[in-house]
């Protein structure tokens, strides 16, 4: 009986590590999408909510009978990498126009469980002319309806409104065209992660929108806080950083939060949160590092050659380790002109005009976004010392091929 109860308990501290970082690379989890995930979510859907809220604050929801759970991230720095992308062709990010819209029609949506698209349409033209900050929707521009759509469109990979009757893109073509809608008003709000809703908020700062309130103003070490506020935000803040970003740097935290990870206290509870969620802390003298063994708890990777600039920014990488400063732009552009008269029938996408600078511009923007470089205004760049597990070993040998 012994043993039985040890493999129960092993499996359920396996199952809910797999879930916590399944929840932190997809933070909208639906059944729909990954039936297995969601349903190991929702069989230890008690720890890992508790989880999430001890180590890092967050709230995590598991609606068992709609079929999603949705972990509300806050950070104080948002992170501009990730932005919404538009679900045809070129997946291109949003642009102002098309956050704008979705906003408008996400608001405008909770109004009814079953609506179509041109009554959306236009109760969104009487929104949005309601708003004088606030561009007038005109539906008969197929530019707007474009943007229309790719709103919509990024509402139904959530999951948020679904067709019962007819296709989105149909709208491109044709204003009139008629499209149903069934919403799920409740996933719909879940969307929205930040602490304060905008409604209540008198100044338009996306810092207002952020604050949590419970810490009052630990962040500063000046504050007059009570010692459990303070407490509080440095385990949350901490472990926000280390499980959301590919590498903290010691130069990227504060005294404080460098103060708590030295402290007993503070790496023991971090280090045994890590290792609740099935990974481990490396340490070094620039920073911290958090690994996942199975690649579960981040949404993208690197190395990777499933796309042609994570290729490029792997090559590039050589240069910038072997470099002693810092690597103007043109030299990282050269690189990428060599290794693009290297292997012809590569890169079918960066052959056109400028395609060596837009591939140079891409593959530093991937190292920019894991901590491996940094860049400046001119577009110098340097390696920043993650970049150093990626460093090529030169291995010298005699005369007679030994090392």
């Amino acid at each position: 009986m012994s043993n039985l109860n040890n493999q129960l308990v092993r499996q359920e501290t396996e199952e809910v590590a797999r879930g916590i970082r399944l929840l932190l690379a997809k933070p909208l989890l639906t059944a729909a999408a990954d039936d297995d995930g969601f349903e190991l979510v929702r069989r230890r859907r008690d720890p890992i909510v508790k989880w999430f809220d001890y180590y890092c604050g967050w709230r995590a929801h598991v609606e068992p009978r709609l079929g999603y759970a949705r972990l509300s991230k806050v950070t104080d720095h948002p992170d501009p990498s990730r932005p919404a992308r538009r679900l045809r062709s070129s997946r291109a990010p949003f642009d102002r126009r098309r956050y704008t819209l979705l906003c408008v029609a996400a608001a405008e949506l909770l109004a009814a469980p079953v609506t179509t698209i041109g009554l959306l349409a236009d109760r969104m033209v009487q929104a949005t002319a309601a708003e004088p900050e606030l561009p007038t929707f005109d539906p008969t521009r197929r530019d707007e309806r474009s943007a229309y759509v790719d709103s919509l469109k990024w509402l139904e990979r959530c999951g948020a409104i679904r067709p019962v009757d007819g296709s989105t893109e149909s709208y491109l073509d044709h204003a009139d065209a008629k499209v149903l809608y069934q919403i799920d008003t409740t996933l719909l709000v879940r969307l929205l992660a930040a602490p304060v809703p905008p409604s209540r908020l008198d100044e338009q700062e996306v810092a207002a929108l952020l604050a949590e309130s419970r810490y009052g103003d630990a962040s500063n070490p000046d504050a007059a806080v009570s010692d459990n506020q303070r407490n509080l935000w440095l385990r949350h803040s901490v472990m926000r950083r280390l499980v959301d970003d590919p590498v903290v740097y010691r130069a990227d935290l504060t005294p404080a939060q460098l103060g708590y990870l030295a402290s007993p206290t503070g790496r023991r509870i971090i280090a045994r949160g890590i290792q609740q969620a099935g990974c481990t802390l490396e340490e070094r003298s620039d920073g911290y590092l958090v690994i996942d063994p199975d690649t579960i708890a981040t949404d993208t990777k690197f190395p990777d050659d499933g796309s042609h600039p994570k290729v490029a920014a792997l090559l590039l990488l050589d240069k910038l380790n072997e470099a002693e400063d810092w690597l103007p732009a043109g030299q990282l552009v050269f690189a990428a002109t060599e290794l693009l008269d290297r292997f012809r029938s590569w890169g079918k996408a960066y052959r056109s005009d400028g395609g060596a600078q837009r591939l140079a511009h891409d593959a530093v923007e991937i190292l920019c976004a894991f901590g491996l470089a940094e860049r400046r205004d001119d577009g110098a760049t340097c390696a920043r010392p993650a970049a150093a597990r990626y460093a090529v070993e030169r291995i010298r040998t005699d005369e007679a091929g030994h090392r």
